[in-house]
């Protein structure tokens, strides 16, 4: 049993952070949130509406709320997978990294677009290319990802349970250093 504190989930959309989260939850045996959920929950409507409503200022300020609570709270340690977004702002990149272990999952443009290519819950991508969105945000985000990164994990190509597993090697070994 990994003795852990919040495993916090980064990456761009696609990169498998809710699937490689729900797995990690399992096997560590925590309770597994998706800041994506705990919004809609809080808000009473899908991420779509939200931006339509409020536009892209207003969900990440829905998500820095999301984030402050799920951090606030005295809860045991979770599993947290985050919106592709959440390193955007500032204030959430000084929560990430002093609240608990970031986990960067990478994915390279071509697959994120794989992964995402049915989805309708993904407003960024609704106008122009898709791809040259995913390319644009990777630019502006990947640094931003690495900076508040304990740990990196490619996921392109690999099975969810390959990626779990090479996920909590890399918090293990992180673990290890920080001891």
């Amino acid at each position: 049993m990994i003795n852990a504190p919040t495993i916090i989930l980064v990456g761009p959309m696609g990169a498998g952070k809710t699937t490689i989260g729900r797995l990690l939850s399992q096997h560590l045996g925590r309770e597994f949130f998706d800041s994506d959920r705990v919004i809609e929950d809080n808000a009473g409507a899908d991420i779509p509406w939200i931006f339509e409503k409020e536009g892209e200022e207003g969900f990440r300020r829905r998500e820095t709320h999301a984030l402050q609570s799920m951090l606030e709270q005295d809860l045991p340690p979770v599993v947290l997978a985050t919106g592709g977004g959440i390193v955007m702002k500032e204030e959430n990149r000084e929560l990430l990294k002093h609240q608990a272990l970031v986990v960067y999952l990478s994915a390279s443009v071509n697959q994120q677009l794989q992964r995402t290519s049915k989805s309708n819950n993904r407003p960024l991508l609704k106008q122009g290319n898709p791809k040259d969105t995913l390319k644009r945000l990777f630019a502006i985000r990947d640094p931003l990802y690495r900076e508040v990164a304990s740990v990196v994990v490619e996921t392109d190509a690999r099975h969810p349970k390959a990626v779990a597993n090479k996920v909590l090697d890399a918090i293990k070994k992180y673990l290890k250093t920080e001891a």
